[in-house]
């Protein structure tokens, strides 16, 4: 099966010897993460959570209490 990359367009063949499927590359694939990572990519809606409530939450499973 042939898709398009996400990040470029290029097409790629969707195969398990493909280690950055569904990328063409592993430049892609980090280009993909980073825009994850600077908030350019995002899931739309409010979170579920507050700041602080999500600070708590992390406090208690780093010390095991979750």
């Amino acid at each position: 099966m042939t898709v398009a990359c996400p990040q470029c367009q290029k097409s790629v063949e969707w195969t398990s010897e493909n280690p950055y499927r569904p990328f063409c590359s592993k430049r892609c694939k980090l280009l993909d993460l980073g825009a994850w990572a600077d908030g350019s990519h995002r899931i739309a809606g409010e979170p579920h959570m507050d700041e602080t409530e999500l600070d708590e939450l992390i406090d208690r499973l780093e010390r095991g209490q979750e």
